[in-house]
């Protein structure tokens, strides 16, 4: 920073770049600036020139002092500005130009016409200037430095110019035409005309000496006239009063004509207004003593450069960072203690100034080393790193800036070389990436097996239930009540087991998901009345709802089961007396949470408040983490909250907590809304079963054995004559290339080989009046792509449940939907 700070530079402007606030700009704060941006801006900020630079796609715009002037009342907030909005009114004028700058090529052009509004109202402009391209710290052209100067004035006194020769040449050729008579006296000299100069009340009696002469040029035209009369010749060049009180010019020619004695009796003449053409020669003389103005200083300003020359040797003297100049021939001009301690630490060297650089280190870094260093003298601003030192020592890691070094007329005679030692830095950010690492993997493995303990703990209970209860049922003489009652315990267990799996997966997101288009409103209020049962009578439920549909594409069952879980934590947290709120309303943004940034969309906010006790601070991180709870033993399992969470994250939302303790807790899930209403239902009546022989055909595919037999016997138990087969390329060698052995598949999703889903497919395509049905606990390619237009049985199913689904795609078979 220390660096950057140093080559920004001074001046008015270079402490306003620094005071400048850049944290919103496209740069960047400046401590993290390109070193190849801070040499341009130190090169500019030091010169006399009028000069001004552009940074980055959004053409971010800098200038220097002497460039202040040009802006006008837009000085203020110029800072910064891309330059399309501060010059607005003259980008047209300057985009081609710069776009060529921009990919490469320098220009250069004088006296360009150019319509600015820099006081408020469009003005004819002219300038000279030059665009040169800008690389950054990889090479890469990312700005353009102009040099700048207007031109309007000479531009203005060069055209008055030519137009006051043209009037006077077309007055002098048509002079014979323009004739005014004067009396021997000169007392009619303020008849003439051409300048307007005198006015017409005037009389002949009147000074017109006094009237038409300004004082300062009176005994000028009384010399004149006297020569005139002398010499017969009257030509002159003086001011005059105009009738508008200005003073104006005018250049007068006469000539005597004659009596026939040879006396002169009056004078014919012509006149004319050149009061152009001599504002225009003064602007010109301005001009001109501006040019000798700038030609003097061009001494001072070498001068200036060699002072400059001094400055930087002193400057890169007391600089840590190893640092030399050196010229076009990769000779060492200057370089500070630090560079001359480097290279005698890394090789031995002792400088003293002339060495070829690369010639003094081992030759395939010195080649490396003159490749880098004439890249900066063709006059590119760059950034690279590199390892040096003898090859028998440990190498040292550099990061290397280049900047160009140029004379008065931009041409290349040097370049800086700056050498920073990032060896340090980057043994400490390897050994920060191993601690990190190291971190991750601890606290992923604590998160496994706090999962691992939460899982084994709910499916022990669960096994000790379903053991008991298998064990009683083996006992001899066991009365049918009591054997209905564990058979009924055991399939509960069964039931709450695969809750709990599918909590698992939803919060994993990896739960299978059937998502459809519906109304958040209306499943809500279908919802109203199941949540006052268990909430009470001393707990108040409000439903608000907004005037305009809010439709969602997600899975109603999941997010059924979502609203309930967040309602159910909310009436726990009223400890029997409150007030719970469902608030629905579209938003057009997710905001910014624990959870993440801010997210812009179209989206629905189901929020779920209550008044009740609150959540600890230090238990909003952990809420949504599997088995977290802090209710009593027996009163939660803690996948409620988890389960809002994969669902969430699964349908493309969020869940976001807001809670004061001792006040109350709101959670918002939110939701991707879409536009179009839910498409109407399809009502189909129930299957009936098949009961009895009826001999259905049914192609079994499972590689779990223990599965897969326990299946085959169900089925026959049902009336169905399955087959079984252990893996998709069995079941397809089964079908053969007629499927008229079987009646249905039955498949299973997870299978070492092709899968069930890429089975389905290839049964589609083979026998596509074969229906297919799968079958899965968890399923990846389920849970990111869903079940492909296949019927899907979640494990663990009932032998209703298969049944029943196997029904149901008979029946469709055989109506042919």
């Amino acid at each position: 920073m220390e660096q950057r700070a140093f080559l920004i530079g001074g001046g008015e402007t270079g402490a306003l770049i620094r005071d400048h606030d850049w944290t919103s700009s496209p740069l960047g704060t400046s401590d993290t600036w390109p070193l190849a941006l801070c040499s341009a801006l130190e090169l500019m900020l030091n010169s006399p020139e009028s000069m001004y630079l552009v940074w980055g796609p959004e053409l971010t715009f800098f200038y220097n002092d002497a460039y202040r002037p040009i802006f006008g009342p837009r000085l203020s907030g110029a800072l910064g500005q891309p330059l399309p909005v501060l010059w607005a009114d003259a980008w047209e004028a300057v985009r081609t130009p710069l776009m060529q700058a921009m990919q490469g090529e320098a220009v250069r052009y004088v006296d360009v016409p150019i319509k600015m509004a820099r006081h408020g109202e469009p003005e004819q402009t002219w300038w000279s200037y030059s665009f040169s391209p800008l690389r950054d710290d990889a090479g890469l052209i990312a700005g353009v430095l102009c040099y700048t100067r207007e031109t309007t004035e000479h531009v203005k006194a060069a055209q008055a110019l030519r137009d006051s020769e043209q009037h006077l040449d077309a007055l002098v050729r048509s002079s014979s035409e323009v004739r005014f008579y004067i009396s021997a006296d000169w007392s009619q000299l303020h008849e003439l005309n051409g300048g307007n100069f005198i006015p017409d009340t005037q009389t002949t009696n009147s000074n017109w000496l006094d009237e038409y002469i300004p004082a300062e040029a009176r005994d000028m035209v009384r010399a004149e006239i006297e020569r005139a009369i002398a010499t017969g010749i009257y030509h002159i060049e003086h001011p005059v009063n105009r009738v508008d009180g200005t003073i104006g010019w005018a250049h007068v020619r006469a000539v005597p004509l004659f009596a026939a004695d040879g006396a002169i009796t009056s004078w014919l003449g012509a006149a004319s207004d050149i009061s152009a053409r001599k504002e225009a020669e003064a602007a010109l003389k301005a001009s001109e003593a501006q040019l000798r103005e700038l030609n003097a200083t061009l001494e001072q300003q070498v001068a200036e450069r060699t002072a400059k020359l001094r400055l930087f040797h002193d400057v890169i003297e007391a600089n840590a960072v190893p640092i030399c100049i050196f010229d076009t021939e990769c000779r060492q001009v200057a370089f500070n203690q630090a560079h001359a301690r480097a290279m005698r630490e890394l090789y031995g060297v002792t400088l003293a100034g002339g060495e070829v650089l690369p010639e003094l280190i081992p030759e395939q870094q010195g080649r490396g080393l003159r490749g880098y260093m004439q890249r900066a003298l063709s006059g590119e601003t760059f950034r690279v790193a590199a390892q040096y030192g003898l090859p028998t020592d440990e190498l040292r890691h550099y990061d290397l800036a280049y900047t160009p070094l140029r004379d008065a007329d931009g041409q290349v005679i040097g370049a800086f070389h700056f050498a920073h030692d990032i060896t340090e830095q980057l043994r400490a950010q390897q050994e920060l990436e191993r601690t990190q690492s190291a971190l991750r993997q601890a606290q992923k493995l604590e998160a496994v097996g706090q999962l691992t303990g939460g899982v084994a703990h709910d499916f022990n209970n669960l096994l000790t239930v379903i053991r008991s209860s298998s064990n009683l049922l083996k006992r001899p003489g066991l009365p049918d009540e009591r054997r209905l009652r564990y058979l009924e315990a055991i399939s509960d267990t069964v039931d709450r087991a695969a809750r709990l799996t599918g909590q698992l997966l939803s919060f994993a997101r990896r739960q299978t998901l059937n998502p459809e288009v519906f109304s958040v409103g209306k499943s809500l209020q279908a919802l109203t009345d199941m949540l006052a049962t268990l909430n009470g009578t001393c707990i108040e439920l409000h439903l608000d709802l907004p005037e305009q549909p809010c439709h969602v594409y997600a899975d109603t069952n999941q997010f059924d089961t979502a609203v309930v879980n967040l309602a159910l934590n909310a009436r726990d947290a009223l400890n029997g007396a409150g007030r719970i709120r469902i608030r629905v309303a579209p938003c057009m943004q997710i905001p910014a949470s624990r959870m993440g940034a801010a997210v812009d969309g179209e989206f629905v906010a189901v929020s779920i408040a209550d008044n009740g006790t609150g959540i600890e601070p230090a238990h909003l991180e952990t809420i949504f983490d599997p088995f977290f709870t802090t209710k009593e033993v027996g009163k939660g399992t803690g996948l409620g909250l988890s389960q809002v969470f994969g669902f969430a994250k699964q349908s493309g939302g969020e869940i976001v907590v807001d809670s004061v303790v001792g006040e109350g807790t709101t959670f918002t899930l939110y939701l991707p809304r879409v536009a179009q209403a839910p498409s109407p239902r399809a009502t189909m009546a129930e299957p009936q079963l098949l009961e009895g022989a009826h001999g259905t055909r049914v192609l079994v595919v499972e590689d779990n054995i223990d599965v897969g037999n326990f299946c085959i016997s169900a089925l026959q138990e049902l009336g169905y004559l399955p087959t079984l087969a252990r893996n998709a390329g069995q079941a397809l060698a089964l079908l053969g290339d007629v499927a008229q052995t079987f009646d249905v598949v039955f498949s299973d999703v997870m299978m070492p080989g092709m899968n069930g889903i890429d089975l389905g497919k290839t049964i589609r395509h083979r026998h596509p009046l074969l229906p297919v049905v799968l079958t899965s606990g968890y399923s990846e390619v389920l849970a990111e792509e869903g079940s492909h237009g296949f019927e899907l049985l979640q494990k663990p199913y009932s032998v209703e449940q298969l049944s029943r689904i196997l029904t149901k795609v008979l029946q469709s078979a055989m109506s042919g939907g």
